[in-house]
């Protein structure tokens, strides 16, 4: 029975990801979630024990944020940063865990988001939303607050299909580092950024 559980929870994911997608492209970038090993791949970049504030930036049906949940520490938090109001529901309803903070808005007001917890910092910002299809003030914006959220010694890790993103992180951050994961549709850039 909790296979059939777990087999209509990952359906019903699909099918809202996928519906939102027809509706919204531009919000996800992509058809389907994130894959298991794309997943892996940016969350092994993060330093568990320290992580105490991660914020994510587009969860979408939650693909990366049950992922992270697994692995964040007991009194760690995670604000979850969604645009999409059918995302947002679907989240509150899917996954109750008191870590987990759920916030409607735009990640180019994630400071405030942040502000309304009661925090300043965050030690790692996880991002897959699709910067390629964000217009420019906006991408800057995001940047911006990117940076000034981060910790000292904080990680922002962004996945993408495109390197369009690249020449803000550049211009945004000290230091760059650039991954590739091949087992995901559709292949991802993985970018880890330092102040």
């Amino acid at each position: 029975m909790p296979n059939e559980t777990r087999s209509a929870g990952l359906t019903s994911q699909l099918i809202l990801f996928a519906r939102n997608f027809f509706k919204h492209p531009a919000m996800l970038g992509s058809i389907i979630p994130s894959s298991p090993f794309l997943v892996n791949d940016v969350l092994s970049q993060v330093d568990w024990d320290r992580a105490q504030v991660v914020v994510e930036y587009g969860p979408g049906v939650g693909t990366i944020t049950q992922q992270i949940l697994k692995r964040l520490r007991p009194d760690g938090m995670l604000i979850a940063i969604e645009l999409n109001p059918q995302f947002v529901s679907f989240l509150h309803e899917k996954i109750r865990d008191p870590r987990l903070h759920v916030v409607q808005g735009s990640a180019a007001s994630a400071l405030q988001a942040l502000a309304s917890l009661n925090l300043d910092r965050a030690d790692y910002i996880i991002s897959g939303i699709p910067y390629s299809l964000i217009p420019d003030p906006t991408r800057q914006e995001i940047m911006d607050q990117a940076r000034e959220m981060l910790s000292p010694n904080g990680t922002l890790l962004v996945y993408q299909f495109t390197d369009a993103v690249l020449p803000y992180l550049q211009s945004s951050f000290g230091s760059v580092r650039q991954d590739f994961q091949l087992l995901n549709i559709l292949p991802a850039r993985i970018f880890a950024c330092t102040l």
